[in-house]
């Protein structure tokens, strides 16, 4: 059945029904955090900072999806997490737990069989347990060292059946988790993208300048006495739209660009009979050899160029890097 225009407006408020019965959860969950489940939530916390082992992570159903994606956020933001489904728990993967690990228990009735039958076995081990429900008189909450309310008033589904508001909450909790755990780690970009190498923010922030700059031979360079012509055929060589004027120490004294050349011609100026000191910038921006590549790209869009040369240290030129280079190192 295809929605028709006449149809349209009811489909879209259904939609937003759904969504404000979600944002009411959520604003309901941030609103007791303020009350006693802030202690709790601290509690929960403190609990997983402390942790030796690793955040273990357990659901049945929609909560076990969550579960899933609460353990990879942890994992990500620098605590070690794992996910064991509860069924398989029951049939070995329960020696995955260990002394000293934290089980964050995750099931919004607190009774789901599968989980509440490993409750005694839990606690036996001498795990922390910490129970996220929506039932806090349940049996679940009633075993758990810490419970973190995620109770919800409606479901978004009209039949208040499927798992939608609750499991969005959940949702939330977790990653409120993930986050504040990261804050108090200390946790940093440079840490996140470690684990995610094969990432766009992995590359942005591994990525060194050296790594895809251009050096040696490939870096258009030229002579402080240079004539016009031979500025003009290092640059068509060399393909980057500039070249360096560079002294013969190898210190970098200028540059001259496309823009350079055009905005002479547009002047009126004889460039024939000037050498490339006459024409360059002198003190052109450059870029340390020794940083990310991703700060090449900062400079490049705040000053709207297209070509960073390459210093190191003491202000030898090293290298070249234009934006076609960073995109196919796809730092952009």
């Amino acid at each position: 059945m295809s929605v028709t225009p006449s149809s349209q407006a009811a489909t879209v408020a259904l939609a937003r029904q759904a969504l404000d019965i979600e944002a009411r959860a959520i604003q309901g969950l941030n609103e007791r955090l303020l009350g006693d489940a802030g202690a709790s939530f601290t509690q929960a916390v403190q609990a997983m900072l402390a942790c030796r082992g690793r955040v273990v992570v357990m659901g049945m159903g929609k909560s076990g999806h969550v579960g899933r994606k609460i353990t990879a956020t942890l994992a990500s933001t620098g605590t070690p997490a794992m996910f064991v489904h509860p069924a398989e728990a029951h049939h070995g993967d329960l020696g995955m737990v260990q002394p000293g690990d934290v089980v964050l228990a995750i099931s919004n009735s607190g009774e789901s069989e599968e989980l509440t039958a490993l409750l005694p076995v839990l606690k036996r081990q001498g795990v922390t347990l910490l129970a996220m429900t929506g039932k806090p008189a349940s049996s679940l909450a009633r075993h758990a060292d810490v419970v973190l309310d995620s109770a919800v008033d409606q479901e978004a589904c009209p039949l208040n059946l499927a798992p939608t508001a609750s499991t969005t909450v959940q949702m939330a909790l977790g990653d409120a988790l993930a986050v504040v755990l990261l804050e108090l780690r200390g946790f940093k970009a440079e840490d996140f993208a470690r684990s995610h190498p094969g990432g766009a923010l992995g590359r942005k922030l591994l990525t060194h300048l050296r790594d895809v700059m251009r050096s040696g031979d490939a870096v258009p360079r030229v002579a402080p006495e240079a004539s016009f012509g031979d500025v003009m055929r290092e640059m068509s060589a060399k393909g980057l739209g500039a070249t360096a004027v560079v002294e013969a120490s190898g210190q970098l004294a200028g540059v001259f660009t496309d823009g350079d050349l055009r905005r002479k011609i547009e002047a009126g100026v004889d460039l024939r009979a000037l050498t490339a000191r006459e024409l360059m910038t002198p003190s052109p921006r450059t870029i340390r050899d020794d940083v990310l590549a991703a700060e090449a790209v900062s400079i490049m869009e705040a000053h709207r160029i297209n070509t960073l040369l390459v210093t190191d240290a003491q202000g030898i030129l090293v290298g070249a890097v234009n934006t076609n280079d960073l995109m196919r190192a796809k730092v952009i």
